[in-house]
């Protein structure tokens, strides 16, 4: 029974159900891959449509190229030294209109084999540079080559932003197109030498070759166009004037291209690599970014607003700016350890040029100009406007005064030195820098007229009329006690410190001139012979010794309360200087006086010129 049960179960179907089956399965299996394939048609339909849709909506917003062919930039401000060298470009330099035959043929030549070899086989884009670059990129799994074209490039500077996007690249690829049908290829090769970016703001081949080689790009040499072509890919690592180690291989590289590729024979490979790369920085300052900083910001006050390049030229003297940038500098760091982190000087000529302006010690990590911004009370080095006005007031040098405790209202001074030197001359008390004589001979005059002196001689702060006042409590600037100082200089004539001779334009056209003007006489020439040389005694005899040189020296030194401020203003017979040394959170130096540090750093730049 159990037997024919099992049997009953396992029954085979008839044959004829089994093709039947098997007919179902191909049908719906055909069904399926059909509907597949049609799935798939209108993906990619779709997915055509996007990518013609998004290709057509980028060469419909294209940016108007009228205007981009026309687009104005900011004018360029360049400062240039006494001496002619440059000081420092403000804004980007653009050259002027450069054609393909105002330069040596090896010039474009040298461009092209670095940039763009197919340049003048494609059609706007190289498809086999394309190709290259794809494969090296997916084998090296980052970007490590571009296949941009110099007509890409074109279209790039002249229409686009540099922001990486898709939008951005399609768009170039359909204004190369334009490009290519609109100009020929030695117009969008002209356009190109024009306008691409080769470092330190410059725009163009005429910019570089004056930027790097002070010349014309018409006159570079085959090494200098090649030091030129090897910058486009790194304008900053092969810039010349700040790495010619590397310009100089990166130039040899581009020479060995153009040799590979005949654009030059082996006679003119191995003169050009022969040849010593020009040095770039001698006719360039180093530093003087304060100075720099504080012009620019003057230009628009003579000449208002423009639209053009102009070159500033400025009364700063390259070697002395660098040598007082160098001994202020390495001075500060090497008293550290006396708590004194930062300084400032001015030096002026007799007529006022500022020829040195060090605005502080480190311009990367504090853009602060010390020199002309800085509040700073100047200690005993503003006794001499006190000792001018007794000298005005009938007191000569060898007249006795009292160095004896003296208490005004709550106030009650004291020296440096804590001692008292009891009847002293005037000239003693200016030269030993004697607070409490100084106090004591104040008393004999109003004070309203030590600060006409000083404001007369070209102090420009508010002086507080309080008794403190003849020790040096109100704050000045640096720039400010040298103008005051150089009063005394030259004779007893008020100078106002200026830094500017003339702005012209790239063509010579002048904008502006200084022309020489008469100064006013602010001290008689009794008064001035006398204060000079109570100012010359201070550094044969008294608190300025450091100062001291071989030649002609006066000056006086000043020291703020608590050695929060260290000063020496003094002069020679060619140029007058204000130095300060001090910390910009006002705390105290270790027993850094005027007569130490500032006193040396007066000696140190001026002991070579000292004896003329």
């Amino acid at each position: 029974m159990k037997q024919n049960m099992t049997k009953a179960k396992t029954k085979k179907r008839p044959q004829g159900a089994k093709h039947q089956v098997r007919r179902k399965t191909k049908k719906k299996a055909g069904r399926s891959t059909g509907k597949l394939k049609k799935m798939l048609w209108a993906v990619f339909l779709c997915a055509f449509l996007a990518v013609a849709g998004f290709v057509i909506y980028c060469g419909l917003t294209l940016p108007d190229i009228d205007v981009a062919l026309n687009k104005t930039r900011l004018p360029s401000t360049t400062l240039i030294a006494d001496n002619g060298n440059e000081i420092m470009t403000f804004g980007n330099t653009f050259s002027r209109v450069i054609y393909l035959d105002d330069l040596p043929t090896y010039v474009p030549a040298a461009i092209v084999a670095v940039e763009d070899k197919r340049f003048y086989g494609h059609f706007g884009f190289d498809v086999i540079g394309l190709v290259r670059a794809g494969i090296t990129n997916i084998f090296k799994k980052r970007y490590a080559q571009g296949a941009s074209t110099i007509t890409q490039q074109v279209a790039k500077n002249l229409f686009l932003t540099p922001k990486k996007n898709l939008k951005r690249k399609v768009q170039e690829l359909w204004l190369a197109l334009w490009l290519e049908h609109k100009f020929s290829k030695d117009q969008i090769l002209m356009l190109y030498l024009n306008r691409v970016y080769l470092g330190s703001g410059t725009y163009g081949i005429e910019a570089a070759a004056n930027k790097y080689f002070g010349k014309s790009s018409s006159d570079l040499s085959l090494k200098e166009a090649a030091v030129i072509a090897g910058m486009l890919k790194a304008p900053s690592r092969y810039n010349p004037l700040y790495s010619p180690k590397n310009a100089t291989e990166r130039a040899e590289i581009v020479l060995k291209i153009m040799l590979g590729n005949g654009l030059i024979d082996e006679a003119q490979y191995n003169a050009a690599l022969k040849e010593p790369l020009h040095d770039a920085k001698s006719f360039k300052v180093e530093g003087a970014r304060h100075f720099a900083d504080m012009v620019f910001a003057e230009v628009n006050d003579y000449i208002g607003e423009r639209d053009q390049d102009i070159y500033v030229s400025t009364t700063l003297d390259q070697d002395l700016q660098q040598k007082a940038e160098t001994v202020l500098q390495n001075m500060v760091r090497a008293n550290a350890q006396n708590n004194v982190t930062e300084g400032a000087l001015v030096i002026l000529d007799y007529d006022g040029a500022i020829k040195a302006l060090v605005g502080g010690v480190n311009y990367q990590k504090n853009q602060f100009n010390h020199a002309v911004q800085a509040l700073r009370q100047p200690g005993s080095a503003f006794k001499t406007f006190v000792y001018i006005t007794a000298l005005q007031h009938s007191f000569e040098p060898e007249d006795i005064i009292s160095d004896a405790p003296v208490k005004v209202g709550r106030w009650q001074p004291q020296n440096i030195n804590q001692k008292y030197y009891g009847d002293v001359t005037l000239d003693f008390a200016f030269s030993h820098s004697l607070n409490l004589a100084t106090v004591n001979l104040s008393r004999q005059f109003n004070l309203n007229d030590v600060i006409k002196n000083a404001k007369k001689m070209g102090v420009t702060t508010d002086l507080k009329k309080i008794p403190s006042l003849v020790l040096g409590t109100s704050e000045v600037k640096v720039i400010d006690m040298a103008a005051a100082y150089l009063s005394i200089a030259n004779g007893g004539y008020s100078v106002w410190p200026y830094a500017i001779n003339e702005i012209y334009l790239k063509n010579g056209r002048q904008l502006y001139r200084r022309l020489h003007e008469e100064n006013g006489r602010v001290l008689d020439e009794k008064t001035v012979g006398k204060i000079t040389k109570m100012l010359e005694d201070v550094i044969l005899t008294g608190t300025g010794k450091n100062a001291a040189l071989k030649g002609f020296a006066a000056g006086k030194t000043g020291t703020s309360q608590n050695f929060r401020d260290a000063w020496f203003v003094g002069f020679t017979k060619e140029y007058v200087m204000a130095v300060w040394v001090g910390n910009d959170d006002n705390s105290a130096m270790k027993n850094i006086t005027g007569g130490s540090l500032p006193a040396k750093i007066f000696a140190q730049i001026f002991s070579d010129s000292s004896s003329k």
